[in-house]
C-alpha cells in the first residue's frame, strides 16, 4: 500500500514537473513568435520607430499591472487557474496583434499580451518553487531552459515563414491553435492551491530583518541591465536588421534565431562554467562580452560580422540573470526570500521598460543609436559584478 501511494505521488509530481515545462515552453514560442513577426506587423501599419515604442509601452502597462495583480491573487486563491488563464490570454490575443488594423487597437492588443506574459511570469515561477520544494533539489534552471527551447522552436519557425513569404495572421492563428491545446491539456497536472502551500513557512522576521542592502542593490541593477538587453534583443534585433541594415524578411529573424540559438548554448553549459571558473569571473566576462558582440553588431554593416557579433550577445546574455539568481538566494537566511522577489522585480521592470524606451530613442536617433545605450548597460551590469560577488561571499559565510 505504501509503495503505491509513494509511486502515485512521483507520477504526480513528474506530471506536475511536465505541465509547467510546457508552461514555460509555450510562452518561449509566444514571445518569440511576436518577435520574429514584428517587423512584418510594423510594415503593415506603416509605424516609425517612435510610434512602434509607443505601442510596445503596452506591453509594460499590461506586464507590470498583471505582474502585481496575479501575485496578489495567486498568494490567496493558488497560481493554478490564474496561470492557465494568462496563458490563454497570451495565445489569444497573439493573432488580435496581426489584426489590428490601427495604432490604438495594436497598442490594445499588446496590452493584453502583455498581461498574459506578465503574470505567466509570476504564476510560472510559484508552480515550479512549489515543485522544486516536492523534489527537495534545484530543478529551476530545467524549466528556464524550456523557455529558451520554445523561443527557439517559435523564432525557426517565425524565420521559415518569413522566407516563405507567409503573412503573420495565419502563422499566429496556427500558434494561437497548439498553444491552447496545450495548455489545455497540461493545465490538469498543475498544483492546486493546497499543493502549493504544503511545506511552505512563513519567513516571520524577513519583514524586520529585510533592507536594500548595497549588495541587492548591485544584484538589482545587473538584473535589470541583463534583462533590459535581453529585452532590446528580443523586440528590435530583427526591425535593426531589415530596417536599419534594409535585409530581407527571413535574414532579419535569422539573426534573431541566432541571438537565440546562442543563448541557449549558454544556458547548457553556465552551470560547468559558473563551477570551473566562478560565477564572478563568469558574470564579468559573460557582461563584457554582451558588450562587445552588440558594439560588434551596432558598427559592422557586413551581415556575416553583424550576425557573429548577435551570437556574442547570446552567449553573453545568457547567464547573468541566472547566475545573480544564484547569488540572492545565498544572502543571509532571513533575507533570502525578499532578496529574490527585489531582484526578480528589478530584472522584469528593465525587461518590460527597455523595449519601448528604445522605441522613443530610435523616433529621434535612428535604431542603430538607440541601441547604443544598451552596450553602456552591459559595461555597468560588469562593473557591478565585483561589489556584489564580495557581499555575496560573506552571505554565504553568514548562511
Amino acid at each position: 500500500m505504501i509503495v503505491n501511494v509513494q509511486r502515485e505521488e512521483r507520477r504526480r509530481l513528474r506530471l506536475a514537473r511536465m505541465a509547467v515545462n510546457i508552461f514555460f515552453f509555450v510562452n518561449g514560442v509566444m514571445s518569440a513568435t511576436f518577435s520574429t513577426r514584428l517587423p512584418a506587423v510594423q510594415m503593415k501599419l506603416v509605424l516609425p520607430p517612435g510610434q512602434l515604442g509607443l505601442a510596445l509601452l503596452g506591453c509594460t502597462c499590461g506586464g507590470l499591472l498583471a505582474m502585481n495583480i496575479a501575485g496578489r491573487v495567486s498568494s490567496r486563491f493558488g497560481s493554478k487557474m490564474i496561470l492557465t488563464l494568462a496563458a490563454l490570454d497570451m495565445c489569444i490575443t497573439l493573432p488580435l496583434i496581426a489584426l489590428a488594423p490601427t495604432l490604438p487597437l495594436f497598442f490594445l492588443a499588446l496590452v493584453l499580451f502583455g498581461a498574459g506574459g506578465g503574470a505567466m511570469d509570476v504564476t510560472m515561477s510559484l508552480q515550479g518553487t512549489a515543485i522544486e520544494r516536492e523534489y527537495g533539489r534545484s530543478i529551476m534552471n530545467s524549466f528556464h531552459a524550456y523557455f529558451s527551447i520554445g523561443s527557439l522552436a517559435g523564432a525557426a519557425l517565425g524565420s521559415l515563414l518569413a522566407v516563405l513569404d507567409v503573412q503573420p495572421e495565419p502563422h499566429f492563428f496556427a500558434v494561437t491553435a497548439v498553444g491552447c491545446a496545450a495548455i489545455v491539456w497540461s493545465s490538469r497536472f498543475l498544483f492546486s492551491a493546497k499543493q502549493e502551500q504544503i511545506g511552505q513557512k512563513q519567513p516571520a522576521k524577513v519583514a524586520r530583518s529585510f533592507h536594500i542592502s548595497p549588495t541587492l542593490m548591485g544584484l538589482g541593477v545587473i538584473a535589470f541591465c541583463s534583462l533590459l538587453s535581453i529585452g532590446a534583443m528580443f523586440d528590435w534585433s530583427a526591425v535593426y536588421l531589415s530596417g536599419t541594415l534594409h535585409t530581407s524578411a527571413g535574414l532579419a529573424a535569422a539573426g534573431f534565431t541566432t541571438f537565440l540559438v546562442c543563448m541557449a548554448l549558454g544556458r547548457s553549459v553556465g552551470d560547468a562554467l559558473a563551477t570551473r571558473f566562478g560565477a564572478t569571473i563568469l558574470m564579468c566576462t559573460a557582461c563584457s562580452l554582451a558588450a562587445i558582440g552588440l558594439a560588434l553588431a551596432l558598427l559592422c554593416a557586413w551581415m556575416p560580422a553583424v550576425l557573429f557579433g548577435l551570437g556574442l550577445v547570446g552567449m553573453g546574455l545568457s547567464v547573468p540573470f541566472p547566475l545573480v539568481l544564484s547569488a540572492a538566494g545565498r544572502l543571509a537566511k532571513w533575507e533570502r526570500s525578499s532578496a529574490l522577489a527585489t531582484v526578480t522585480t528589478w530584472g522584469y521592470v528593465g525587461m518590460i521598460a527597455g523595449p519601448s524606451m528604445i522605441g522613443f530613442l530610435a523616433d529621434r536617433v535612428g535604431v542603430r543609436l538607440a541601441l547604443a545605450p544598451v552596450v553602456v548597460l552591459c559595461v555597468l551590469a560588469a562593473l557591478c559584478v565585483p561589489e556584489a560577488s564580495t557581499s555575496m561571499r560573506e552571505g554565504d559565510k553568514e548562511s
